[in-house]
């Protein structure tokens, strides 16, 4: 399945984050809300998410981007937790295999998170390394992946929230993902051990 802008324009919906529709949710050094992000941001979360979401996802790079450069929109404490996290995230991955984050195979990416306990950890934004991981890049990659309209197909959530129905829909299907809502699909994590997200807009 594709993952769409249309796709992370529902999923922004349901963090709250509407955008317009002629919005340009790219990276880039000339747009104040992302003019913060490095590429060792960009690479890392396209990288993280390349690893969490199911295998039969595609069109992962733009729906990242959009979702991203979305959410963190006059959000400028999002961006510093994202970039901090990202920093330990790519800093262990270095003295582990003296590479980054994103460099590593798919299975040296998922081999790395487990070692960290990023599966079994709680989402905290001001906790332990795997806690900070966990709440500012895993669990938002995988709320945007199951609000939206394709992420819900994959685990039959037939409304995803900033859709008629969806709030509820979702709330019956799964564990509380970004922003303490309900989502399904953390069995995608490394490790498999459904989580509840911490409050997002922190």
């Amino acid at each position: 399945m594709e993952l769409t802008r249309r796709d992370a324009l529902a999923a922004l919906a349901a963090a709250g984050a509407g955008v317009g529709a002629g919005v340009a949710l790219r990276w880039s050094d000339g747009d104040p809300a992302t003019r913060e992000f490095r590429d060792v941001d960009r690479e890392t979360l396209v990288a993280l998410a390349e690893v969490v979401y199911p295998d039969d996802v595609s069109g992962i790079d733009g729906f990242v981007e959009a979702y991203v450069v979305g959410r963190v929109r006059d959000r400028p404490d999002r961006v510093a937790g994202i970039a901090e996290a990202v920093d330990r995230l790519d800093g262990t991955a270095r003295d582990r295999f003296d590479a980054p984050f994103a460099d590593l195979s798919p299975a040296d990416r998922d081999a790395h998170l487990e070692s960290l306990g990023v599966d079994a950890a709680d989402p905290d934004p001001e906790g332990i390394v795997p806690e900070r991981i966990r709440y500012y890049l895993v669990n938002d990659l995988l709320y945007a992946l199951y609000t939206s309209p394709t992420g819900g197909r994959l685990v039959g959530i037939e409304n995803p929230q900033g859709h008629p129905g969806g709030i509820d829909s979702s709330r019956r299907s799964g564990p509380e993902g970004s922003d303490g809502r309900s989502v399904t699909g953390s069995d995608h994590v490394p490790g498999g051990r459904p989580e509840r997200s911490g409050e997002g807009s922190r």
